[in-house]
């Protein structure tokens, strides 16, 4: 009898416990980003991770894949179509592949700076472009996070568009970046962001443009002489969770997962801004030589040369952005 009584209660025990395993299963989860590990993007999406973990009660563990381990930017956004990524990092050029309008931030000289970018995030326009982007693909749009101004590096000093004329220049393999180049008579060329210190190192391109943070941590400063402060676009990017993960979360999951990313994106983007404000003495002390140039030049001849239906954009929606007033964070 009592052989027989325990054997039912190792029976049930081990019932419970499979039970109790069921309702704890972990899923394992891939973010994935092209950036640095020095970067506020990484170590900000690494904390975000791991708070996700803590506040689901380790339901979710989140392996972050940084530096284009899973593939170029081009490769990870269609890996949340694919199924093969659940989590990305990555600007709104790549997701206007998808659905164009939303890439009209990246129109040149659209913004004048990060609280006018800022003010885009919280606004209408936004939230419109978003949910365009969301019905189009699935894949929603959980964060935005300052990315920073990009300028120009170069091997050959330039100091308006005119001069840019014949300049072998880097972009990235999105259409929005060939805007400033092109209208300025430049000879664009995309290469991997992987590829990019190799090909100014060997004399592939003279130039490349990104914000002054990733110019430090991808090394350009290395293999350039000048930074020429075009600041052609004001940049961000989106923390997107692909819509086959978003339609499994629960509600309150929904909610941990947006809290926790616009937290991340909220530190990333303060660090970022604060960083923007040392490094040009930073890229002096290196030896570079910084070029002021008269932005309003570059503005007139991309609005001249560059039609935003070209992208397929929407004027309106960026008459609207240019109407919004910058707010302080």
């Amino acid at each position: 009898m009592l052989k027989k009584f325990t054997i039912v209660l190792a029976a049930s025990a081990a019932a419970l416990i499979a039970a109790t395993s069921a309702g704890m299963a972990q899923t394992k989860l891939k973010w994935a980003h092209v950036y640095e590990t020095s970067e506020p993007f990484h170590t900000a999406s690494v904390w975000a991770a791991q708070e996700i973990g803590k506040r689901t009660n380790g339901r979710y563990q989140i392996d972050v894949y940084p530096a284009s381990q899973l593939g170029k930017e081009s490769d990870i956004n269609q890996g949340l179509s694919l199924g093969t990524i659940d989590m990305i990092i990555s600007g709104s050029s790549f997701a206007a592949r998808s659905y164009a309008p939303i890439g009209v931030t990246y129109y040149p000289y659209t913004f004048t700076g990060a609280d006018h970018l800022l003010a885009y995030t919280k606004s209408d326009v936004f939230k419109e472009l978003a949910k365009g982007y969301e019905e189009k693909t699935t894949h929603h749009i959980v964060a935005v996070t300052y990315y920073g101004v990009r300028h120009t590096t170069s091997n050959r000093a330039f100091k308006n568009c005119e001069e840019m004329k014949g300049l072998k220049i880097r972009v990235p393999d999105a259409p929005a970046y060939l805007a400033m180049p092109r209208a300025c008579g430049a000879n664009t060329t995309p290469i991997a962001f992987a590829e990019v210190y190799l090909a100014l190192q060997n004399g592939t391109v003279d130039a490349q443009e990104n914000p002054l943070t990733t110019i430090e941590a991808k090394k350009f400063f290395e293999v350039q002489k000048y930074i020429i402060l075009t600041g052609h676009i004001v940049d961000h990017l989106n923390t997107v969770i692909s819509g086959a993960l978003w339609a499994k979360l629960s509600d309150e999951d929904r909610k941990i997962f947006t809290e926790v990313a616009q937290e991340a994106a909220a530190k990333s983007s303060i660090q970022i801004r604060d960083r923007e404000k040392q490094l040009l003495e930073f890229f002096r002390q290196k030896g570079l030589t910084i070029v002021e140039v008269d932005t309003k030049d570059f503005r007139e001849n991309v609005l001249k040369n560059v039609n935003f239906e070209t992208f397929g954009y929407r004027k309106a929606d960026w008459d609207r952005i240019q109407a919004l007033k910058p707010v302080t964070n």
